[in-house]
């Protein structure tokens, strides 16, 4: 089964109408459909074939998806790369996945060189620019010369059909091997799970160069008549104009995205009550950012879970009416099976507290070249998350941290979102996150890192005394520190190996 021909046949049950909008151009489902298989020629005469690795790594457009429906036509393997990570992190990719070509813009290019000098195997490099340099090819002059082809490739449902690297909060990135098989069970799972309304427009702009990507590349597989307007960059103007221009009712964000949101200045200029369903994910989303956004915009925001381990899939409240919990990553998605296990192995029961652990369809085939880690991670079957939470009375599942974030004062284990949620309630806080440091007398104690909102001022002793109001003593931080914004992935993940750095 290639996810790329079950993509065509249902392209292909369709009327022509306007799929994409991407730099202001509309462009039909035929349209998108004719130039992927065009592509497909262009890199089969470059070479390209079954299980070669292709690199995609390009700000938001719609040449991204194009990208991956012709690489896995091929049967070859997309390796979707944020351009946002840093340049040897971007290095590494390309030494690891070992690429044989790589569909990129012109202002990447030194990105490009630098990966090349690791990756020797490099033979193509392919940019979505009508003037390019010699030793390239133009993206769209191969297009327009190719001929336009209906093979695919019959590949098996375990077949790899992504390599994505995993964000690196917490060391080095791994590369994440999502299959056929998987990557329809993650857009099956997610239709099945959401069931919300065929025919919408919907706001791309979180990364299409990653898990999310992938996603918006196979929704069409079950959600019919739906138009993605992609935005190639985030910028609050941009976002609402789209909303109002296109009347969009679907917009994915992350918390960071929805804090900046609060930042507007004028929330009446745009009508934002269109946009139905807000969802949010890749981070947790403090209760306090939920209650002001709702209270500003009137919007509710839906928040889910999940992990490029699992194919983005996990879980996520409804959307169908029945019950949100705040601050809850909601109920698994149908077909996939979650549970708190604690370190013995052992499942428990509602109310206790333990690791999360997912099985499912769409878990990854395992990490690439990466056997030991691989079994680090998937034990009989179940893949260890590393989040720290809970499952209510309900089945709603809850995170509250992530398994290495624990502090461990006195003897005492603390969870950071704990202080980091009434931190983000702190009225002149914009960001918030809390980290162990070392303590003579505790042996760790808390440290917590805010930035502020734009024009706010205030003291590191306010924002104790307003902690000593809210917790109990031994959680209050013993040190604050000001920054002017929290570290971030490409994503919008606060990175807090980088503020363990700082310590």
């Amino acid at each position: 089964m290639n996810i790329a021909k079950l993509r065509e046949m249902k392209v292909l049950q369709e009327p022509p109408r306007v799929s994409f909008i991407s730099k202001g151009k509309e462009i039909t489902n035929f349209e998108f459909l004719s130039v992927s298989r065009k592509l497909v020629s262009a890199l089969n005469d470059a070479g390209v074939k079954r299980g070669d690795r292709v690199i995609v790594q390009m700000p938001n457009c719609v040449e991204v998806l194009q990208s991956f429906g012709a690489i896995w036509r091929l049967g070859a393997i997309a390796v979707p790369v944020n351009y946002m990570m840093k340049d040897d992190e971007i290095a590494a990719i390309y030494e690891d996945s070992g690429p044989k070509a790589v569909i990129s813009v012109i202002d990447f290019l030194p990105k490009i060189k630098a990966g090349q000098a690791r990756a020797p195997g490099l033979e193509t490099i392919i940019l979505v620019d009508d003037k390019v340099p010699e030793g390239t090819f133009s993206f769209h002059a191969l297009v327009n010369n190719a001929r336009e082809t209906k093979e695919i490739v019959d590949t098996n449902d375990d077949e790899v059909a992504a390599l994505i690297y995993t964000a690196g909060t917490t060391g080095a990135p791994k590369g994440v091997m999502l299959t056929h098989g998987s990557l329809y069970a993650n857009s099956k799972m997610s239709y099945e799970s959401t069931r919300m309304p065929h025919g919408m427009t919907n706001i791309t702009v979180l990364p299409l160069c990653h898990a999310y990507g992938i996603a918006v590349a196979n929704s069409g597989l079950f959600y019919e008549r739906t138009t993605s307007v992609i935005l190639d960059t985030f910028d609050l103007e941009t976002l609402f104009s789209s909303i109002d221009k296109y009347d969009a009712r679907l917009v994915a964000l992350v918390p960071t995205m929805y804090v900046f949101m609060l930042m507007y200045p004028n929330p009446q200029k745009h009508d934002l009550s269109r946009v139905k369903y807000w969802l949010c994910g890749s981070a947790p989303l403090a209760q306090a950012t939920w209650n002001q956004f709702y209270e500003r915009f009137g919007g509710r925001i839906y928040e889910g879970w999940g992990l490029s381990e699992s194919g983005a899939s996990g879980s996520a409240n409804p959307c169908d009416g029945r019950p949100v919990k705040v601050g809850s990553i909601g109920i698994p998605y149908v077909g996939m099976t979650m549970g708190i296990m604690d370190d013995s192995g052992n499942l428990l029961g509602a109310g206790l507290s333990g690791e999360i652990v997912l099985k499912g369809p769409s878990l990854m085939k395992g990490y690439w070249k990466k056997p030991k880690e691989t079994a680090g991670v998937i034990v009989d079957g179940w893949l260890h998350t590393g989040d720290v939470g809970y499952k209510d009375e309900d089945g709603y599942y809850w995170i509250t941290d992530r398994k290495k974030d624990l502090i461990i004062k006195g003897g005492e284990n603390i969870s950071p979102r704990t202080i980091e949620e009434v931190l983000y309630a702190h009225p002149q806080v914009a960001e918030a996150a809390v980290i162990a440091m070392k303590d003579d007398v505790y042996g760790e104690n808390i440290k917590a890192f805010v930035a502020l909102k734009p024009g706010a001022q205030t003291s590191s002793e306010d924002i104790l005394n307003y902690c000593r109001s809210e917790l109990s003593s031994f959680f209050v931080p013993k040190e604050v520190v000001f920054l002017p914004s929290l570290p971030k992935n490409p994503v919008g993940k606060i990175l807090k190996k980088e503020l363990r750095a700082l310590s």
